[in-house]
C-alpha cells in the first residue's frame, strides 16, 4: 500500500511553508482564531459547571479546535453541517452565540432541543447545524442523503459530515460512503482522527494505515491532512467544495489531530495514556500555532489577547446567570413535536403524569 501523503504547511513554531498558496484573509484568520478561543474557554466552563453539579454533562473539543472551525470557515452559511459532539467550534463560526449555547447546555426553555437531548448534542436550523444524535455514524448516511438531494435540486451547495475515527467501524459508515460515491453526491465526509475511540487507541480499533485508505476502496477521493494546521484544513476543505460542485462526487478528509482532554466528563484518560503523550501533542496546539503565525504578522499579540478572553469570560459569567435563571421546559414537551398529532395512548399517558405536576 503506497503511502498516503499528509498536508501540512504551518508548523509548531507558526511558521508557514512557502509551499502554501491557499489565501485566507487577515480578517478570517483573526476571526478563526477568536472563534478556536472562544469555544476553548466555553468548553472549559462546562466541564468545571458538570463538576459542581450544575448541569449534568459536558465534552471538550480541546485539541482539536483547529480541524473543526477552519472546515466551516472554508464553506459557507449554505452548507450543510453534520457534527458529531465534538464541533461546538463550527456553531460558534457561524453566530451562534454563548448564551444560546449555554441555554442548551442546561437543557432549560430555552434550549432549542427542550432538554429532549443531551448536553453537547447542539444543532441550529437556522445556522444549518443539523442536530447531534448520540448513536454514533448515523450522520454519515443522512449527510449522503441530503447532499443527493442538493444534487437532484440542482442547489450549489455542500454537507459537510464530521465524524472521529472510531466512528468508521460502524456500518452506517461504510453504507454512507459507498451511496455517496454510487450517487456523486456532494458531500465531504471529514473524519477527525484524535488517536482515541473513548479509551481505545487507533491500533486496536482497525489494521489500516489510517482512515483516508478506506475512502478509496468505494472510489471515494481521500486526503490526509494534519488537522491541527488552520491553513491545510481550510485548503482541502475549500477544494474538497469546489470538486463536490463540480460533479466529482464526496471527498474523504482524514485530519489527524489529537484528543487534549477526556472524552467527556464521564472519563479519566490517565488510565489509558500518560502524560508524557499529552505534552508532546500540546506542542502541536492549533490554537498555540495560529497564535505564533498572528503575533509574526503583528495581528495579534498579548493585549487583544487579554482583551478577548475578558470579553469571552464575561459572556459566558452572564450566560450562565441567564440559564440558571431560566426554567426548564414545560411538561407538554415531553409530547409535543414527537409526532405529527400525539397519539391517544400518549396523551392519556400525559395527562395522568400532568396530575403529579399541577405547575406545569
Amino acid at each position: 500500500m503506497t503511502k498516503q501523503t499528509k498536508v501540512s504547511y504551518l508548523d509548531e513554531s507558526g511558521k508557514l511553508s512557502a509551499s502554501c498558496k491557499h489565501k485566507i484573509s487577515d480578517a478570517e484568520l483573526i476571526k478563526g482564531y477568536k472563534t478556536m478561543l472562544t469555544t476553548r474557554q466555553v468548553d472549559d466552563r462546562m466541564i468545571t459547571l458538570q463538576r459542581q453539579g450544575t448541569i449534568s454533562f459536558a465534552m471538550s473539543s480541546y485539541g482539536e479546535e483547529g480541524c473543526v472551525v477552519a472546515s466551516a470557515a472554508a464553506l459557507e452559511l449554505g452548507d450543510w453541517l453534520f457534527p458529531q459532539y465534538r464541533e461546538d467550534g463550527c456553531m460558534f463560526w457561524r453566530g451562534y452565540t454563548i448564551e444560546q449555547y449555554v441555554h442548551h447546555m442546561f437543557c432549560n426553555a430555552k434550549d432549542p432541543i427542550l432538554g429532549r437531548q443531551m448536553p453537547n448534542h447542539f444543532g441550529s436550523r437556522e445556522l444549518n447545524v443539523v442536530t447531534v444524535s448520540s448513536p454514533l455514524a448515523t450522520q454519515i448516511p443522512q449527510a449522503a442523503g441530503s447532499a443527493y438531494a442538493m444534487k437532484i435540486q440542482g442547489e450549489k451547495t455542500c454537507a459537510l459530515c464530521y465524524f472521529g475515527e472510531g466512528t468508521t467501524s460502524k456500518g452506517d459508515f461504510h453504507v454512507g460512503l459507498n451511496f455517496a460515491a454510487l450517487k456523486k453526491a456532494p458531500v465531504i465526509f471529514f473524519c477527525r482522527n484524535n488517536g482515541f475511540a473513548i479509551s481505545t487507541r487507533v491500533e486496536d480499533q482497525f489494521a489500516s494505515k489510517g482512515i483516508a485508505s478506506k475512502g478509496k476502496a468505494y472510489g471515494i477521493e481521500s486526503i490526509q491532512v494534519d488537522g491541527n494546521d488552520y491553513f491545510a484544513v481550510h485548503e482541502v476543505v475549500t477544494k474538497a467544495k469546489e470538486k463536490c460542485l463540480a460533479g466529482k462526487g464526496p471527498i474523504l478528509i482524514e485530519a489527524v489531530t489529537y484528543r487534549l482532554g477526556a472524552h467527556s466528563t464521564s472519563d479519566d484518560p490517565t488510565a489509558y495514556r500518560d502524560d508524557a503523550e499529552v505534552e508532546k501533542w500540546k506542542k502541536r496546539d492549533p490554537v498555540l500555532r495560529l497564535k505564533r503565525y498572528l503575533e509574526s504578522k503583528k495581528l495579534w499579540d498579548e493585549k487583544k489577547e487579554k482583551s478577548h478572553l475578558s470579553k469571552v469570560k464575561k459572556e459566558i459569567d452572564l450566560a450562565i446567570e441567564a440559564a440558571k435563571g431560566t426554567p426548564g421546559p414545560a411538561l407538554e414537551t415531553i409530547v409535543k413535536d414527537v409526532y405529527f398529532e400525539v397519539p391517544e395512548s400518549l396523551q392519556k399517558q400525559y395527562e395522568e403524569l400532568a396530575t403529579f405536576f399541577p405547575e406545569g
